[in-house]
């Protein structure tokens, strides 16, 4: 199977023309005419996950994040990002991500926290499909959502505004790098809006409104799972594997 064909279902899905214009979805090393055997997929195409891919025999790799976000002048041996694309190169494997094309894509990024988090009667956060507000299924104390959340989510801590007093039923979520979209969490109705990447200031919120923080990488990592259904059940028979090395950049003490 070639490398262009394995990849059409992701853009039935979530077609390139929805990504932003800072973004680089799509091929980013190799040839989409190249045929593939194996695929590997992960969040980041980091050093380790391309040693893993060599390790293992993929011949392609399929991200959320992009490889190459911006212009390079020059490949080198001597940072992380030359040593990738070196090895891509020597080994012949094919890079290609789904970034924000997949992040506004119904049943998206956003739509993997949703499910997670049982939300019902669910629309947009966003008029151009980032995010997703909607219902919790039984309304809750903010010590409850957070409890919930760190279960769904697999994490330890969670950064928030002040808490809410009472219980809260609408909620919004976005994954990723979302604190641009406060303000239409808030215009949504939302009381709480959880996502990633939050700053110091924006933890000062309006009355009967919060935010969670729970990590950039926690709120997208669902999208790999995803990743690896798409190949299985378009191609059954084609062998795909989710990376083991895909780990959270930030260290906590």
């Amino acid at each position: 199977m070639k490398a262009f064909e394995l990849v059409r279902p992701f853009e039935e899905m979530a077609p390139l023309s929805l990504q932003e214009k800072w973004d680089n979805c799509g091929f980013s090393v190799g040839d989409p005419q190249k045929e593939i055997s194996r695929v590997l997929v992960a969040l980041d195409c980091t050093e380790e996950v391309m040693d893993e891919a060599v390790s293992c025999g993929a011949d392609m790799i399929i991200t959320h994040h992009p490889l190459i976000f911006s212009g390079i002048k020059k490949i080198s041996p001597q940072n992380w990002l030359g040593r990738v694309i070196y090895k891509a190169i020597n080994h012949g494997i094919v890079i290609y991500s789904a970034h924000t094309n997949m992040d506004k894509a119904a049943g998206g990024v956003s739509s993997l926290m949703a499910q997670k988090l049982g939300m019902e009667e669910c629309i947009p956060l966003t008029p151009d499909n980032f995010g997703i507000v909607g219902n919790l299924p039984q309304e809750c104390f903010v010590e409850e959502l957070a409890a919930k959340v760190k279960e769904v989510f697999g994490i330890d801590t969670i950064r928030c505004s002040e808490p809410l007093q009472g219980k809260v039923s609408r909620i919004a979520v976005c994954g990723g790098s979302g604190k641009q979209f406060i303000a239409d969490a808030m215009q949504q109705g939302a009381q709480v809006y959880i996502t990633g990447d939050i700053t110091y200031h924006d933890f000062y919120t309006e009355k009967g409104f919060m935010v969670m923080d729970i990590g950039h990488y926690f709120s997208e990592y669902g999208i790999v799972g995803l990743f690896a259904n798409i190949v299985s059940e378009n191609f059954p028979n084609f062998a795909v594997s989710i990376s083991k090395k895909s780990n959270n950049p930030i260290y906590y003490y």
